[in-house]
């Protein structure tokens, strides 16, 4: 992970003066150049938080955690509930609101479902700038009245999530959910922006059969994953049962019944 960061030029840059002094303490946090002549992405420091630019001529816009407007919002109001199938595939049932761990949590929109459902989720990352932005995302959505308490419910750990549920200090969750990077190969405008920004950054996750046991070894109840439809299984145990829907599937492997 770290040579694949160093491999991209990565530049701090606060977007006013004013925030000049929050963005040199990032960049020292993270080991990045406050603005550098020429980089591949701009970690920008402004109004509305941190946001990661791709530069280049044909680069997509900035991507940002928001848990307050947008397509979490929207979700959130309308997304159906506990009828949702990510719902479903984390056992999710009248009276059952499972501790689950989010081993990949990206910007963490699977987790604030879950969460907005009433679940404790632990959120573990390993790249550094993507936990940048989802830290920040937490933070502020924190401060407001409806979703404060949701994201209340929603703890990051920053670190490789294999080494973490191996030497998992505390409760054990009950689910953990698992949502490796897969190596798509589209380059169309239809690959979501983020993707087509993070995989640079993170490339695919070869350690996926080892992050499966890892997460095996540590649930009480279950271990989902979340897979492209036409993907294969990741490599290991095969799942006991599958939630397919048009784009992706769920592939669930129970160890034990969640009651109430």
């Amino acid at each position: 992970m770290q040579e694949r960061q160093a491999a991209c030029r990565i530049q701090v840059v606060p977007m006013a003066e004013a925030f000049r002094e929050t963005a040199q303490v990032l960049a020292t946090t993270l080991g990045l150049p406050l603005v550098l002549e020429a980089a591949d992405f701009a970690l920008q420091v402004g109004p509305a938080g941190v946001q990661l630019q791709q530069l280049g001529a044909e680069a997509p816009g900035p991507v940002w955690v928001d848990f307050l407007q947008g397509g979490a919002a929207h979700r959130r109001q309308f997304g159906g509930g506990s009828g949702q199938m990510i719902a479903k595939a984390a056992g999710l049932q009248p009276g059952v609101r499972p501790h689950v761990l989010d081993a990949t949590a990206g910007l963490g929109q699977d987790a604030f479902v879950l969460a907005t459902l009433g679940c404790r989720l632990d959120l573990i990352e390993r790249q550094p700038i993507i936990a940048t932005l989802l830290r920040d995302g937490l933070a502020r959505a924190s401060l407001d009245q409806d979703v404060g308490p949701i994201v209340a419910r929603m703890t990051l750990h920053q670190g490789n999530a294999i080494e973490r549920m191996s030497h998992w200090e505390g409760e054990a969750p009950q689910v953990v959910y698992l949502d490796p990077m897969f190596p798509h190969r589209d380059k169309s405008a239809l690959v979501k922006k983020e993707m087509r920004l993070f995989r640079p950054l993170v490339g695919d996750d070869v350690d996926a059969p080892a992050l499966l046991d890892a997460a095996l070894a540590l649930a009480t109840h279950r271990v989902t994953v979340k897979r492209p439809r036409k993907a294969p299984p990741v490599e290991g145990p095969k799942p006991a049962l599958c939630i397919e829907g048009k784009s992706s599937r769920y592939d669930i492997y129970p160890k034990k019944s969640l009651k109430p």
